[in-house]
């Protein structure tokens, strides 16, 4: 909470500050800048931070100040009504089942930049979908882990290497607080681990309407290496990360227990989450229920989401480690240890491992993945798990992913469509009409409004670059590959994303010398900014990282490729709105869906992507250009053909698409038409509000009402 004491007249800004709905609330957002632009800037749009270090009399001057009384006075109003699930979709739609909780587990939350506890796009996804249930009013609590260290801080080294450097938490720099019992005392449950009692602690994040709880084990009370189990995400190996899911899933359900709150929906976002539905099972065991009773019903009220088809995404344990972890938790459940294991058994896998997404597999009553192809390529997966059903029997589903639209939509995209569209047209995001109407924006105004986001983000990036070089953090030649060089008039390609290698962001680089013919045409000049990280143990995706980051320096290139280091939440908004087109290039069918390509889509950024994911739902030839071809069992022959393609949809139909204008500073009227049906598609069909809809009535209700079992439970 803010150090400066707050005039009385506006002490109702450390509350909006306290609660993260303000990050999607345009009107707030503005109330901050209002203040201090420039220091709202600095602090990277953080609002505890920005109270602090705002000057105490520009605070008196804005409360002496009748226009920004009245925004504040309007701001009030709106949070006042974000504390409330009167009017809103869910109560309307489903007024029968007031009262009753959806408790959504996930290992991540992508929040904001402000609160670290994330690393990419299953975090991001798990924070779209919060926000979306605060805005449609779902009964909505979830759960996490308070990652004190957060993921890490990206530095990539002169000849290219990623650097993993610790990156805190500052508690008091976030609206993260600590659930405090009657007596004053923190809220604690007590979860066993590797033999010994472990506390686990709770904090409370407010997501509009919605509580994130988040655990922390850093407590005096806990052996030495207990305390910093949950500190860092996705570090070390296996054992933590079986620890880490362990105190997760038990003890999870053991704090939404003591704090009274009874879920009538489980939702596992992913297989690290999976050890809540243990714990539950347990639960019914200890209430006089047989196991197997207990399975059914901890599967009546149990959905799951699995999010990547690549084996590495699917945590495996080795029995003896998940003995040494867990302990006997068998005897509590009234089994036998072959029982016990029986849950997480995988058929391509032995008997010794425990496969965390076979472990939710059987015990949900509803699987999904995360868009059509997706779906299909698990229902493949597990096909196994129901050896009697064609694998297109497979009882999963699918629910596409969508992203938030208040979040990844830029103020000006917003503002330009409150003057053609009208202010209401956030309140008709369901009506495919308006998101037809986006064809009829003027051509002038949209591509006033891309430029001003293009110019922002050369912007941050020159000052990032100019603020690294004066701490000597970079050398010149690294500078020039920040972006120094780059052209704010030439076609701009974004990629940006986790560098794993089916992601194969050094595909472009596949032929250099074609290009390079292509990146310095001097009448048709383009260019590629590149950023993200590599998982820390992930030596293959630091390894293209590498060669990716090499090419900025090459000369043959003349600056025309730039690598922005510590990817994150803030830098994904600047490149989302800022660039001209967004490429993702995944090896097919390894994207199980893909959000980012969404979110450039909603500014008017078209995307140029392989059939994968969401793109095979989302591409229709209007709107972004599609790779075709993938799944050859021969990679190296794939790679070639796939990147000949790219280099001649490149020359033949994007850039010049792009430079067809009579002059430079004339705008593309056919890329315009492009950028329209970019925005018109993803609106229609890849916002969260549609996707936690498709939940809440495919999912969510039917649980709620009873639950529903299919006619035959996967085998042991």
């Amino acid at each position: 909470m803010p150090n400066t004491t707050l005039p009385p007249r506006l002490t109702g800004l450390a509350d909006l500050a306290g609660n993260l709905s303000w990050s999607w609330n345009r009107e707030a957002r503005a109330l901050f800048a209002a203040i201090d632009d420039r220091l709202w800037h600095r602090v990277r749009h953080n609002p505890i931070a920005f109270l602090q270090e705002v000057d105490p009399a520009r605070l008196a001057a804005c409360a002496d100040d009748p226009v920004f009384r009245a925004r504040y006075d309007e701001a009030m109003h709106w949070l006042r009504a974000e504390g409330s699930d009167a009017d809103t979709w869910f109560s309307s739609r489903y007024p029968a089942l007031a009262g009753r909780t959806i408790a959504y587990f996930c290992a991540e939350f992508g929040l904001h930049n402000s609160v670290p506890i994330y690393s990419g796009g299953l975090g991001v996804l798990a924070g779209d979908h919060c926000k979306t249930a605060s805005d449609l009013g779902l009964p909505f609590v979830g759960v996490g882990i308070l990652y004190r260290s957060g993921y890490f801080d990206q530095k990539v080294a002169p000849d290219g290497w990623q650097q993993d450097a610790a990156d805190p938490l500052g508690i008091d720099r976030t609206p993260i607080q600590p659930i405090m019992q009657a007596d004053g005392t923190p809220l604690t449950v007590s979860v066993t681990l590797d033999g010994h009692p472990t506390l686990v602690r709770a904090w409370q994040l407010m997501v509009g309407r919605v509580p994130v709880i988040l655990l922390d084990t850093d407590l005096p009370e806990n052996r030495p290496e207990a305390r910093e189990l949950l500190s860092r995400l996705y570090a070390g190996g296996a054992e933590l990360r079986l620890r880490q899911e362990w105190l997760l899933g038990v003890g999870g359900v053991r704090v939404l227990r003591k704090l009274g709150i009874t879920p009538h929906v489980w939702h596992a976002n992913e297989g690290h989450a999976s050890f809540m539905f243990v714990e539950r099972a347990r639960e019914f065991v200890e209430q006089g229920m047989s196991f197997p009773e207990a399975v059914k019903a901890v599967r009546r009220q149990s959905v799951f989401t699995t999010h990547t088809p690549v084996p590495a995404g699917h945590d495996v344990f080795g029995r003896a480690m998940v003995d040494q972890v867990v302990g006997p938790v068998w005897q509590e459940m009234g089994i036998d240890a072959d029982t016990f294991h029986g849950i997480g058994r995988h058929p391509e896998h032995g008997p010794g491992a425990f496969h965390m997404t076979a472990c939710a597999v059987r015990m949900s009553s509803r699987v999904t993945g995360v868009s059509k192809l997706h779906g299909e390529v698990t229902r493949e997966m597990l096909q196994g798990m129901w050896p009697t059903r064609p694998a297109e029997a497979v009882p999963v589903g699918h629910v596409t992913n969508g992203v938030h639209l208040a979040t990844w939509m830029a103020n000006p995209v917003m503002q330009l469509l409150d003057r053609h569209l009208g202010k209401g047209w956030g309140f008709e995001l369901d009506d495919p009409a308006v998101w037809d109407r986006i064809l009829t924006l003027p051509d002038a105004d949209l591509w006033a409004v891309h430029r001003e986001l293009k110019d922002t983000l050369f912007d941050v990036m020159k000052q990032q670059a100019r603020r690294s070089f004066a701490q000597q953090e970079m050398t010149a030649a690294q500078i020039v590959g920040a972006g120094l060089l780059l052209d704010r008039h030439a076609l701009t390609i974004g990629f940006a994303r986790r560098f794993a290698t089916y992601k194969r962001a050094d595909l472009l680089f596949h032929d250099p010398e074609r290009l390079r013919r292509i990146l310095t045409n001097p009448d048709r000049p383009v260019q590629l900014i590149y950023s993200g990280k590599a998982h820390p143990a992930d030596t293959p995706g630091k390894t293209v990282l590498q060669r990716v980051y090499q090419y900025t320096r090459d000369p043959r290139f003349e600056g025309r490729v730039a690598f922005l280091e510590d990817y994150d939440m803030h830098i994904a908004h600047l490149l989302v709105q800022g660039v001209d087109m967004w490429m993702n290039v995944p090896r097919v069918p390894m994207e199980a869906s893909g959000t980012s390509g969404m979110k450039a889509a909603l500014n008017g950024v078209p995307q140029f992507s392989t059939i994968d994911g969401w793109w095979a739902e989302g591409y229709d030839g209007t709107n972004g250009w599609a790779v075709t071809g993938g799944g050859s069992a021969d990679v190296a022959r794939e790679d070639a053909e796939q990147a000949a393609r790219i280099y001649e949809l490149l020359e033949t139909d994007v850039i010049p698409r792009f430079y067809d204008r009579p002059h430079r500073m004339a705008e593309p009227k056919r890329w315009l038409a492009t950028m329209k049906h970019a925005i018109r598609v993803a609106g229609r069909m890849f916002t969260a509000s549609r996707m936690v809809q498709e939940y809440t009535e495919q999912y969510y209700v039917p649980a709620m009402a009873g639950g529903i079992l299919p006619d035959d439970p996967p085998v042991a």
